[in-house]
């Protein structure tokens, strides 16, 4: 007689088949779940697995057949308030060779203000530690007292590192260059100021800055298709925005929006949606989805999705999937709406898949694929 399986043996076979759905035209493979809040994620090479942050502070790898690893020491402390804490995580160019680790995070001063800070470590062998960590970048002044940090990273794939940073909810302050405020700064690798910087020689303007005129960036990319810099950032009440952030622009915040304020009142200082001496945005929602990670599909494993962008939506607890043109979107859709689970991240993976973060207590990473 073949023996009835154990009760634990059936509760996994529960948890394996439920890990599979389909949903909105794609397949969902649960990795990983009881993530405390993730925020960003990396591919490390060689299937080594990817890394992991979490909002509260850790730093964690994730391996398939292995699962999810003690926190990787060596993080530095991070300001975890309000919308604070660890936020992205991206390796660098050459990490075959240096194993360097960037992370951007809330940095808190003795004043409970709080600003993104940047910096660097090299990951051990045994990929347990982050050692030597080095911080290269300090928003300043430190303004935030829990909001809008930004922290999105890019490289540029030219020796250039770009970030992008919140107005800390000082609106005023994204107008103003001699603040780090509202901004996307431009470094080189090492964190040192690129000379070619657009405000390197206007006194009283910090050389960092790239562009200015951004209220909370909480996605950034390069377009593979042009190596253009593609930035999404929340509006206020409506108004969330996607950019093409050039050298010296001002893309309005908060003097031209497409959103009120909270109270349904306009925003003090905005002149019009459109504002003479500032840009218009690429894309906008008069409704905003509260827009976060965004990732450029430019694998050649599903060419349903070649060329399109992916967005994750925090309001709206959606994966945003935009069609484009050039630089214009031209068709737009909602995926795992079902889920009902903010999407706080999304990247494609060098399998081609694209994985998904979900900003819940106990969140999520996805392996989402096409169902066709």
């Amino acid at each position: 007689m073949t023996p009835f399986p154990s009760r634990p043996l059936i509760a996994a076979l529960l948890l394996f088949s439920s890990s599979l759905a389909w949903a909105s035209g794609v397949k969902v493979e649960v990795l990983q779940n009881k993530l405390e809040h993730p925020w960003s994620l990396d591919f490390l090479p060689e299937g080594q697995g990817m890394l992991i942050t979490l909002r509260d502070g850790d730093l964690r790898r994730w391996q398939a057949g292995a699962g999810l690893s003690e926190p990787i020491s060596g993080v530095p402390e991070v300001w975890a308030h309000g919308q604070g804490g660890l936020f992205d995580v991206v390796l660098a160019p050459d990490f075959t060779n240096s194993r360097r680790v960037w992370l951007s995070f809330a940095e808190g001063n003795s004043e409970s203000r709080a600003g993104t800070a940047v910096g660097y470590g090299r990951l051990s062998e045994d990929m347990k530690k982050l050692e030597d960590f080095k911080v290269v970048f300090r928003q300043m002044p430190k303004l935030s007292t829990g909001n809008h940090f930004g922290g999105r990273m890019a490289f540029d794939g030219k020796g250039h590192l770009f970030i992008a940073l919140g107005e800390n909810n000082e609106r005023p302050t994204a107008q103003e260059l001699s603040k780090l405020q509202g901004k996307v700064v431009r470094l080189n690798e090492d964190g040192s100021v690129p000379q070619d910087n657009p405000f390197v020689h206007q006194q009283g303007a910090r050389p960092e800055i790239w562009s200015y005129g951004h209220r909370n960036p909480q996605g950034l990319a390069i377009n593979p298709a042009n190596g253009e810099l593609w930035l999404s950032e929340h509006g206020p009440r409506g108004g969330d925005e996607i950019n093409i952030p050039q050298a010296g622009k001002n893309y309005g915040w908060p003097l031209a929006t497409w959103g009120i304020n909270y109270s349904g009142l306009k925003i003090p200082e905005a002149k019009g949606t459109e504002v003479e001496g500032t840009e218009q945005p690429v894309h906008y929602w008069k409704v905003s989805p509260a827009i976060s990670g965004m990732a450029f599909y430019h694998a050649d494993k599903f060419p349903e999705w070649q060329g399109k962008l992916f967005i994750g939506a925090l309001k709206e607890k959606s994966l945003i999937e935009l069609t484009l043109s050039g630089d214009k979107v031209t068709g737009e859709r909602r995926l795992l709406e079902e889920r009902k689970q903010r999407i706080r991240d999304v990247r494609v993976g060098p399998d081609g898949y694209l994985y998904v973060l979900t900003d819940e207590t106990h969140g999520e990473l996805l392996k989402l694929s096409p169902s066709a």
